[in-house]
């Protein structure tokens, strides 16, 4: 049996960790795959953002499910104190005692593999196998090689791996600016932002994407116009854009449940309908809500713009207000008095939030329904 063992912080793994373990597994014939998450590793001090171990294990299980003989190892992560590769090769190979083990490694760990500790022990265990991106390393891999056989006797194996120019540290720096998301297996990168770990904000194309495949395909250009008008209404009353457009992008990511499955899913999240017969339809504020929430990691200043985006409510922020009249006045809207609306909505934002919250309250009587208490609330508020 032929296993080979990948440690790294894994933080966060990425597709070039996955290529470079698909190319260990078929270049070495590997029967198994253990990936190793590091608790506290030796070389180098975690950031200060580090997720905990057990997110960074959940994380590597997500990116690396589809590679077959992949087994993810919490035998470093649960692990107090510091994590030396040679206790981690020595346990496995208890475990695995008939098997050939590989220790693979980048080409710079390698170079430094004589002064890790118990090296000798180590490499008694254990062949090293490291992943060369191209001739400079084949050449250093070549010259460290021989003095690794010289004082050891061990023999060196080389992955020739296809090069993914990024890094984990490079992406903890990109996600925060909303990119790097190419560089990550989806459902590592939708945890991450479910999770908001390294400061992550959702690339926008990746959240419409996710938002748009959750509505009716009749509803997509009314949401792209509302991420429209929101911006520039953001831009012109000096709201957080971000803000503003993740709002509007996720704002009816539930409007096409039945109202059943909507009752189902805020007794998921334990949040009370509060609501009377008839008012169904405005269920689906509360449930964006708490989806954008538990699912997309929004702030509670955004949650609560999708919140109040139909109803509106005494004391609304600007940002809530900027969300509301983008609903009603995107460029889809078509009623008597929207164009009205429009220029009031950059002339003064109360004032559009009244005629708005009046027009709402007139179009549901005209219809014989009984509008929320909290639009009245929203409106006299304005007016006092």
């Amino acid at each position: 049996m032929r296993v080979g063992i990948f440690g790294g912080t894994f933080n966060p793994p990425h597709i070039g960790h996955v290529d470079s373990a698909k190319a260990a597994v078929r270049q070495l014939g590997l029967d198994t795959l253990i990936v190793v998450p590091s608790g506290i590793p030796p070389h180098k001090s975690l950031p200060i953002d580090t997720p905990p171990a057990d997110m960074r294990i959940h994380m590597s299980r997500l990116a690396f499910a589809e590679l077959e003989p992949a087994i993810i190892s919490n035998i470093e992560a649960e692990k107090p104190g510091v994590s030396y590769s040679v206790d981690t090769v020595t346990a496995i190979k208890e475990e695995y005692p008939n098997a050939s083990i590989f220790l693979l490694m980048g080409a710079d760990m390698y170079l430094t593999l004589d002064s890790w500790k118990d090296s000798g022990i180590l490499l008694k265990t254990a062949t090293p196998a490291v992943f060369s991106r191209g001739s400079d390393d084949h050449i250093k891999i070549a010259d460290y090689s021989l003095s690794i056989q010289k004082r050891f006797n061990v023999h060196t194996e080389t992955v020739t791996n296809n090069v993914i120019e990024i890094s984990s540290s490079r992406l903890r720096e990109l996600l925060p600016k909303r990119e790097g998301c190419e560089y990550i297996n989806d459902t590592v990168y939708s945890y991450i932002i479910k999770n908001r770990l390294y400061g992550a904000k959702p690339d926008w194309d990746w959240l419409r994407n996710r938002a748009y495949s959750m509505l009716k395909p009749s509803r997509i250009p009314h949401v792209a116009g509302c991420e429209e008008e929101a911006i520039r209404l953001a831009e012109h009353w000096g709201v957080d854009i971000d803000d503003a457009r993740e709002a509007a992008i996720l704002h009816d990511i539930t409007k096409k449940l039945e109202p059943q499955e909507h009752l189902k899913l805020l007794e998921e999240h334990g949040i009370s309908a509060g609501i009377k017969k008839g008012e169904e339809k405005l269920l689906h504020a509360k449930t964006g809500a708490a989806l954008a929430r538990s699912e997309f990691g929004v702030s509670d200043t955004v949650a609560d713009a999708i919140l109040w985006h139909t109803t509106g409510r005494a004391n609304m922020s600007t940002l809530e207000k900027v969300i509301y009249l983008a609903d009603y006045i995107e460029p889809a809207r078509d009623f008597d008095g929207v164009d009205i609306l429009r220029a009031l909505a950059y002339d003064n934002l109360d004032k559009a939030m009244e005629m708005g919250l009046g027009l709402s309250i007139r179009d549901m009587e005209a219809r014989g329904i009984t509008p929320n208490r909290t639009t009245f609330d929203a409106l006299n508020d304005l007016r006092s």
